[in-house]
């Protein structure tokens, strides 16, 4: 049994893990995306304008993630 506080990813495998967070970013711009339809359709600017945001980030996150398992199978 491991002492440590942090969960295991249930793999050892690290393109395993990189696959994995590009998933869940671009599952959070899907996400973020009707978020964002939603507060705009309720007339709250401010609320889409944050969720916007914050899928730009996600986005990026998934890009920066494709670019480095892109790297790492080709190079």
């Amino acid at each position: 049994m491991s002492t440590t506080s942090t969960p295991d990813s249930g793999t050892k495998d690290r393109t395993y893990d990189v696959i994995a967070v590009t998933h869940l970013c671009l599952e959070h711009v899907w996400r973020l995306d009707r978020y964002a339809a939603d507060a705009e359709r309720d007339g709250d600017a401010e609320l889409a304008d944050l969720f916007r945001r914050m899928q730009d980030h996600s986005r990026r996150g998934a890009e920066e993630c494709k670019a480095m398992l892109t790297q790492r199978l080709t190079g």
